[in-house]
């Protein structure tokens, strides 16, 4: 898809139970993604390790997400950065002039999304998700 990022790291699950191909829109958005997420390596000058791309609807019931949730379109990931904390990789993105859609400061990664069609604008919603429950980032 892009230098750093496969459609298969983008389509990985543990949940190998189910089936998780995206069908062509999916797989359309996930490139629109991947594209993304190389600007956000840029931004921060490491690698990033997806935790969770694409997600079927029945892999997205199986980690307890929701059915709104953007991983079902293929415009959002979970990730990692080594050497950084959420909250660096947070602070450092919600800084940055990047056109994410909506940005969550979770437990021990971040969510990141884009629009969810070409011609929609980014919301640029920053959230905070924890044991306090879920709030707009500051």
């Amino acid at each position: 898809m892009t230098p750093h990022f496969t459609l298969k790291e983008l389509t990985f699950t543990n949940h190998r139970e189910f089936d998780n191909t995206p069908n062509a829109v999916q797989v359309n958005n996930l490139q629109r993604l991947a594209e993304f997420l190389e600007d956000v390596r840029s931004l921060l000058g490491k690698p990033i390790i997806i935790d969770s791309g694409f997600r079927s609807p029945e892999v997205n019931h199986a980690v307890g997400s929701t059915s709104v949730s953007q991983h079902l379109r293929g415009c959002a990931a979970d990730f990692r950065v080594p050497g950084m904390t959420p909250a660096e990789v947070v602070k450092a993105i919600h800084g940055s002039d990047l056109p994410y859609d909506q940005l969550i400061l979770e437990l021990t990664w971040t969510h990141i999304s884009i629009p969810n069609t070409d011609d929609a604008a980014p919301r640029k919603m920053a959230l905070i998700i924890d044991k306090k429950g879920t709030r707009y980032y500051t």
